[in-house]
C-alpha cells in the first residue's frame, strides 16, 4: 500500500475513534480477543441457524398436523402419530425405500471400485498423471442438471450415441435401446450417470489416503521381500480403508437423498420403477399437497439416515483406531 493510501487509512481510523461514544469505546477496549470474534461471528452463526434449525423444527410441527400448503385459510388440526403410522403401514412408501436402498448400494459399490482403482493407478505417478486425473474430475465438476441434460441427450434411442455404441457391440437395433423407457434398463441408466459424475470424488478421497501412507513402511516391506501383491493387501488396503469408509460414508449420505439427476433423467418413471424416496416426497408435498404427511416422511428419512450414519461413524472410529 503506498504511503498515501496508509495516511487515508489513518485518518479514516482516527474519524471512526472520535465519532465512538466513550462508554462504548471502553465496553470495545475490555473485550477479549476470543469475545471480540464471538461478536464478529456470532451474525453469521444465528443466520445459519435460522436457515437450518427453524425449518427442522417447522417440518416437526407440521408432522403432528393435517396442514396442506394449497389450503393456507383451513384449521390445522393435531392429529398425533396419525401420519407417521400412515407412512410406516404405505406400502408404496416401502417400495420407493427399496428402490434408494438399490441405488445406495450399487452406485456406492462401483464408484467406490472403479475410484479406488482409479487412485491407485495415479499414485503410481506414470508420465501425465496430472494431466489424466485433470481429465477424471471433469464429471465432478459439472452441475447435476447440465449432467442429467447431458446423459438424457445420449440415452435417446434415435440420436443418442449410448444405444448406437451398443447397438454396434451386441448387434440390436438402437432404436429398440430405450434405457429410459425400458423397465429394466431405466435403473440402471441413472446408476451409470450417477457412477460417471461422482466416482472422481471418491478417487481424490481415496488417493488422498494413499498419499498419506509414509514411503518407509513399503521400504521395510521390500527389504522383508514382501511382494507387491503382500504390500497391496497387508499395508496399502488397511492404511487406505478409512479413507475409502469416509468416502461410502459421504457418498451414502447424498445418494440416499438423490433427487436432482433422478428428477432430470426419469422423472421417477417408467411407472414408479425410478421413483425414490426423494421423488416420492415431492410427490406427496408438491403435487398431492399433503404437506403434514410429506413433513413426516421427510422426519423418518433424516431419523434414519441420521442412525444409520452415526452406527457407521462409530464403525468408522473403530478402524482408524486399529
Amino acid at each position: 500500500m503506498t504511503e498515501a493510501g496508509l495516511t487515508m487509512l489513518n485518518r479514516t481510523a482516527d474519524s471512526v475513534a472520535r465519532a465512538t461514544p466513550e462508554p462504548l469505546a471502553r465496553k470495545v477496549r475490555g473485550i477479549s480477543d476470543k469475545g471480540l470474534a464471538w461478536l464478529f461471528i456470532s451474525p453469521t452463526i444465528l443466520l445459519l441457524l435460522a436457515i437450518n434449525i427453524f425449518p427442522l423444527f417447522w417440518a416437526i410441527y407440521l408432522s403432528f398436523t393435517n396442514y396442506r400448503a394449497n389450503r393456507p385459510n383451513e384449521v390445522v388440526r393435531n392429529v398425533g402419530l396419525a401420519n407417521y403410522k400412515r407412512i410406516l403401514g404405505d406400502q408404496d412408501i416401502w417400495i420407493a425405500m427399496q428402490t434408494t436402498a438399490h441405488f445406495v448400494f450399487w452406485t456406492i459399490l462401483l464408484q467406490t471400485l472403479i475410484g479406488f482403482t482409479l487412485a491407485w493407478l495415479i499414485d503410481r505417478k506414470f508420465r501425465g498423471h496430472a494431466f489424466w486425473t485433470t481429465i477424471i474430475l471433469v464429471p465432478m465438476m459439472l452441475s447435476p442438471a447440465v449432467v442429467g441434460n447431458f446423459w438424457r441427450f445420449l440415452y435417446e434411442p434415435q440420436i443418442g450415441l449410448f444405444a448406437y455404441a451398443i447397438s454396434f457391440v451386441t448387434g440390436i437395433p438402437a432404436t429398440q435401446i430405450g434405457m429410459l423407457s425400458n423397465v429394466s434398463l431405466a435403473p440402471w441408466s441413472i446408476v451409470i450417470v450417477d457412477t460417471w459424475m461422482w466416482t472422481p470424488y471418491v478417487m481424490l478421497i481415496c488417493l488422498a489416503g494413499l498419499r498419506s501412507i509414509p514411503e518407509y513402511i513399503y521400504e521395510a516391506a521390500e527389504v522383508d521381500r514382501a511382494s507387491n501383491w503382500r504390500q497391496f493387501w497387508s499395508i496399502t488396503l488397511p492404511m487406505a480403508l478409512p479413507f475409502i469408509m469416509l468416502a461410502v460414508l459421504f457418498r451414502g449420505i447424498e445418494n440416499f437423498k438423490m433427487f436432482d439427476m433422478v428428477n432430470l433423467l426419469t422423472g421417477g418413471g417408467p411407472g414408479s420403477t425410478t421413483e425414490v424416496a426423494s421423488i416420492t416426497l415431492k410427490r406427496q408435498a408438491f403435487e398431492s399437497w399433503r404437506t403434514g404427511y410429506s413433513s413426516a416422511f421427510a422426519i423418518i428419512l433424516f431419523v434414519a439416515v441420521f442412525g444409520l450414519a452415526n452406527i457407521y461413524v462409530k464403525a468408522l472410529n473403530k478402524v482408524k483406531q486399529r
